[in-house]
């Protein structure tokens, strides 16, 4: 593993994974750790630089979060993002207030100016728009430090001390509405931590594949494959890791889109690894029966998952080892910590107490999708894998609103089979992070010839995203959504009206349950 990392103090805000993320986009190695985490591990980590992130703490509570202050004698580079901020300023000397006015509170995208000079905004503009959110605010700066950014209802937005190479912004340099955000981590890690930049995909197959190694020993492990990206890199990971050891099971719930039962299996069965395919279709619809709510439908499904695969483990031999292709969204969706769960994930929070395995493992759960699809070409995987279209555990059953029926579940197939179609033909399908059909709980009334039809609506829905944390709604063109809209009400029966979902997230999520 590469000698050059940078340590992340996580202090439970919203962002705290994306820092991560744009670390590893400049290619240095990073991890997130909590807050708390004990000075002589920092110190057995050897990290070149030190992140603090957000948090929805306020650093003047008694009982707010605070790193040991042994960390500010450790002579490395310390970058503080909004909390980590404040808490840079308030454990050296600095004093940090609640605004008093409404005006003094900032959220969202906010016009800054900076002071070039400063090593962390080397090359900037000296204005620029940073994305902001407090409703605290640094009232004095600690001794050593000097103003490095402003705004108009913020003086102290950016402080630093370059002598002992200690910088703090109020702001999130990490997430895409701040301009010049990469460009500030960029610096903090090339400029003033000084790193080389060494850290690939390669050097992380590498490391992944002797961590696996160490933890399965002789055991045998036993993975759900689905035939999307995540399972597929994680079946590949696997396979380089421990080859015969690895049984992949491929569960067939019913619930996949059209026809691609078949392919997942033309894709696997060639390969040079244990491959079962279980037909559960009809166990999973009768688990499903009645159930209309979301969470109840995931931790449902994914029972009986557990289930199933325990089956599949009793009937292959015994296997120590659940594998997972859980990656961090699903970990940061799920809830950690302090932060909120925004849905359990069949493969995080949908996990029944006990299950028949010694231990689950997650050789993707550092990673971000973007960064699933470079490990899979570095694994040599085939590109039309990869490069495969994000597909929920869950599967159909969190695209059909309320109970899910196998009437419900034609419609939806052949309906996002033909949206699916009229995107690639328009030549659009790499421009669209994620698309697909969803069904609604809504029956309108309509005309169908010369006769009354009183039928589903189905929803289309299209996003763009890098890393699937935040997503824009897709502006596809007005002639591809007639031409989908009409196809699918004349050859789809059950559909009346077509609907075409213009929310970006958040405020919702790229999945409808």
């Amino acid at each position: 593993m590469t000698e050059q990392k940078i340590l992340i103090l996580d202090f439970g805000g919203q962002y705290n994974q994306l820092i991560a993320r744009r670390v590893r986009e400049h290619h240095v190695y990073c991890e997130l750790r909590p807050y708390d985490t004990p000075l002589e591990e920092i110190r057995r980590f050897a990290p070149m630089g030190l992140i603090f992130t957000g948090g929805p703490n306020s650093v003047y509570l008694p009982d707010a979060p605070r790193v040991d202050p042994g960390i500010f004698a450790l002579g490395l580079p310390i970058l503080g993002i909004c909390y980590g901020c404040q808490l840079l300023s308030q454990m050296l000397g600095g004093r940090v207030v609640p605004a008093q006015a409404d005006s003094a509170r900032e959220y969202g995208k906010t016009e800054t100016f900076f002071d070039t000079d400063c090593a962390l905004f080397k090359g900037l503009p000296g204005q620029s728009v940073t994305w902001m959110s407090h409703g605290d605010y640094m009232a004095r700066i600690p001794a050593g430090f000097r103003l490095a950014a402003h705004s108009a209802a913020c003086p102290t937005a950016a402080i630093c001390d370059e002598e002992r190479r200690f910088y703090g912004v109020q702001f999130h340099p990490e997430v895409n509405h701040t301009a010049y955000g990469s460009q500030m981590l960029r610096n903090f890690l090339y400029e003033i931590c000084g790193a080389a930049g060494d850290w690939t995909m390669a050097g992380y197959r590498e490391q992944a594949v002797a961590a696996i190694r160490e933890k399965v020993g002789g055991g045998r492990a036993l993975l759900a494959l689905s035939g999307g990206v995540d399972s597929s890199v994680a079946a590949a990971l696997m396979a380089e890791a421990i080859g015969e050891q690895l049984s992949c099971v491929f569960v067939d719930h019913g619930l996949l889109r059209k026809d691609e039962g078949d392919e997942v299996e033309a894709a696997f069965a060639g390969r040079a690894m244990h491959f079962h395919r279980i037909d559960a279709g009809p166990r999973f619809l009768a688990r499903l029966s009645g159930v209309t709510e979301p969470e109840q439908k995931r931790k449902a499904i994914g029972e009986e998952f557990i289930r199933v695969f325990e089956e599949a483990g009793r009937q292959i031999g015994a296997a120590d080892f659940l594998v997972q292709g859980t990656i961090y969204p699903d970990v940061i969706e799920s809830g950690k910590g302090p932060a909120a769960v925004i849905k359990s994930h069949h493969n995080v929070g949908g996990l029944p107490e006990h299950v028949a395995f010694r231990e689950i493992l997650e050789p993707l759960r550092l990673l971000f999708k973007d960064e699933v699809r470079q490990l899979g070409r570095e694994l040599g995987l085939p590109e039309a894998l990869v490069s495969r279209q994000p597909f929920p555990g869950p599967g159909l059953a969190i695209r059909i609103i309320g109970e899910v029926t196998e009437e419900k579940l034609r419609i939806l197939r052949e309906a996002d089979a033909i949206f699916r179609q009229e995107i690639a033909a328009a030549g659009l399908a790499g421009q669209c992070s994620q698309y697909f059909a969803a069904l609604t709980n809504l029956r309108s009334v309509g005309v169908m010839g010369d006769g009354r039809s009183y039928d589903w609506a189905v929803a289309l829905r299209s996003v763009q995203t890098g890393d699937f944390m935040t997503a824009d709604w897709t502006r596809l063109p007005y002639e591809l959504l007639d031409r989908a809209s009409v196809r699918i009400v004349n050859e789809v029966r059950g559909v009346n009206r077509v609907l075409y979902d213009i929310t970006s997230k958040p405020p919702a999520t790229v999945e409808y349950e």
